[in-house]
């Protein structure tokens, strides 16, 4: 099969399209023939080499596909070959061919294509485990969602829409902010023009956000910090802008915050079959029902993933890149 090998670390420029024996699946595990892979951020952090892989799983970048089953291992109960299925996978993605566990595999969407579908796991698994079951978003609460034009950002606002929350987000562009405020965002706050802590504070009479969804980390901790409100809830899922900043803690206290985060990629079987769970009985509904659409800014083929990374990177688009076979 032909796959995207990363012979060494770097830039966009290092990764080779070249070949392989296809993978093969485990005793709970399907093979995929892959025809869309999702292209995030993990990837490009994984390619500069600041992201390993688990012990245990594919050195190929790409966390998410969707295409068909062609293989299923001795213990899989679930899937049949020839069903077509997305999942989230703990690497492999950017081949012709990908394993992934049987309990990370969701079937397609009824209204969705395959490319479409390929968009969704990432995003949807990392929203549904941080903002519902961490931060335990409630409806009529209020959410500030950083980075809301990126995949994680438009999976989170339409998802705490729909659920019922005020959504509250953050965007570098005008355009950015449009397409938030499209997606079901009250205001989108363009963070290069506006201060967010002022604007959430002054819509909610100074009361701040219950859940704040953070991928910035830097200057940002302090700020979720002043507009937090009383009982809070800060999840950060990355720290583009650093990580390691000083913290008046005294707030935390005062206004008796939750500062958590995750991972998902190193999370357990279990913890991401009971997350896929959780996707289809609450949320594929929506989708099936056109309230949640997954939002998909470009495509490439494979032999483009160089292409692909450069747009990303450039921070210049709404929604999530696309890989196709």
């Amino acid at each position: 099969m032909r796959f995207i090998d990363l012979p060494t670390f770097g830039g966009p420029e290092v990764m080779q399209l070249q070949e392989m024996d296809k993978p093969t699946p485990g005793s709970d595990e399907v093979l995929i023939r892959v025809a869309a892979a999702g292209v995030n951020r993990p990837d490009i952090v994984q390619r500069q080499g600041n992201y390993p892989a688990p012990p245990g799983a594919s050195p190929v970048l790409g966390l998410e596909v969707a295409g068909e089953i062609v293989a299923v291992g001795e213990k899989v109960g679930r899937w049949q070959v020839g069903d077509q299925v997305c999942a989230l996978t703990n690497g492999g993605g950017y081949a012709e061919y990908a394993v992934a566990p049987e309990g990370q595999c969701l079937p397609i969407p009824a209204n969705l294509s395959l490319i479409e579908a390929a968009a969704l796991p990432e995003a949807f698994f990392t929203v549904w485990t941080n903002v519902f079951d961490r931060a335990g978003l409630k409806q009529g609460e209020v959410i500030l969602i950083h980075g809301g034009s990126s995949g994680i950002g438009t999976a989170a606002i339409q998802l705490a829409r729909s659920f019922g929350a005020r959504v509250f987000a953050t965007a570098g562009t005008e355009d950015k902010c449009t397409a938030c405020v499209a997606l079901g965002a009250e205001r989108a706050i363009n963070y290069r023009e506006e201060n967010f802590v002022s604007v959430v504070r002054e819509a909610t009479d100074d009361r701040g956000a219950d859940v704040i969804l953070d991928m910035v980390g830097g200057s940002y901790i302090n700020s979720n910090i002043r507009v937090a409100a009383k009982d809070g809830r800060i999840v950060n899922i990355a720290y583009l802008a650093g990580a390691k900043v000083e913290v008046n803690m005294m707030p935390v206290m005062l206004k008796r915050l939750t500062l958590t985060g995750s991972t998902l990629r190193a999370r357990s079987p279990e913890v991401k079959s009971a997350i896929a769970k959780a996707l289809l009985d609450k949320v594929w509904p929506l989708i099936e029902a056109g309230t949640i659409c997954p939002q998909i800014a470009a495509q490439f083929p494979l032999d483009q993933v160089i292409d692909a990374h450069k747009l990303l990177e450039s921070g210049t688009i709404t929604g999530k890149v696309i890989l196709t076979l």
